[in-house]
């Protein structure tokens, strides 16, 4: 897809990945809405900040009709980044954490991409981007809701995949492994580190799946670093 002068809209938005993702996507040409619960404070003519939870859906319809009114146009790029983990176990951890990495990372990709579809289908183009995890692939000891709500964004993907490829819309899930970002502060276990990736390169990642030819379509992307422990 060409992305100079398009719309795109970034959901976790205000560091990481998210952050980014829509730093390049400008760097494009893109007119870039930004949905998170904080302002990442861009100073850019085609940067809107919408504060949204996208675990709610008003919030999300809201989101969306601000986009549209500001940009004027279609939605043609959905990145779903917003996501969100707690380390425990099954019996350790407590349902309302449970039920928040679920409210987010799976139920946020229901009510974004509800949103985005239709126009997309109009407009016989669009691209969903997942961020799903490594956790979506394989089981993680101590993670295991976390890895649940990961497994569930790998299985949605597939199957938006082939629900909505009929209509011009591509959906890829990205499977990034361990990255250098504010999602460890929250988790005991794991330091964020730099044999880590750097999230510059996981949202260079992303684009280069934007910007693939009109019938080529990529499902699924494993990123993960080189030496995730260091040189021996």
């Amino acid at each position: 897809m060409e992305l100079k002068n398009k719309i795109a809209i970034v959901t976790g938005c205000s560091k990481g990945i998210g952050l980014e993702l829509v730093n390049q996507l400008l760097d494009k040409g893109m007119k870039v809405a930004g949905w998170s619960r904080t302002d990442p404070n861009i100073s850019d003519d085609n940067f809107f900040f919408v504060k949204t939870d996208v675990s709610d859906g008003t919030s999300v319809n809201n989101a969306f009709e601000e986009t549209t009114s500001k940009f004027k146009g279609k939605v043609s790029i959905l990145v779903n980044n917003a996501g969100m983990g707690h380390h425990g176990t099954m019996l350790d951890m407590s349902f309302d954490k449970w039920k928040e990495m679920f409210d987010i990372n799976v139920h946020g990709i229901y009510f974004c991409s509800n949103a985005v579809v239709p126009g997309m289908k109009e407009a016989d183009e669009g691209h969903i981007v997942n961020v799903g995890s490594i956790a979506g692939l394989n089981p993680i000891k101590g993670m295991v809701g976390y890895a649940g709500s990961k497994h569930a964004v790998t299985g949605i993907s597939h199957s938006m995949f082939m629900e909505l490829r009929e209509f011009g819309i591509k959906v890829t899930c990205i499977y990034p492994g361990s990255v250098k970002t504010n999602f460890f502060d929250k988790i005991d276990a794991v330091e964020a580190n730099d044999n880590m990736m750097r999230p510059e390169d996981v949202a260079s990642s992303i684009v280069f799946c934007l910007e693939t030819h009109e019938n080529f379509l990529p499902v699924d992307f494993e990123v993960r670093p080189l030496r995730p422990k260091g040189k021996g």
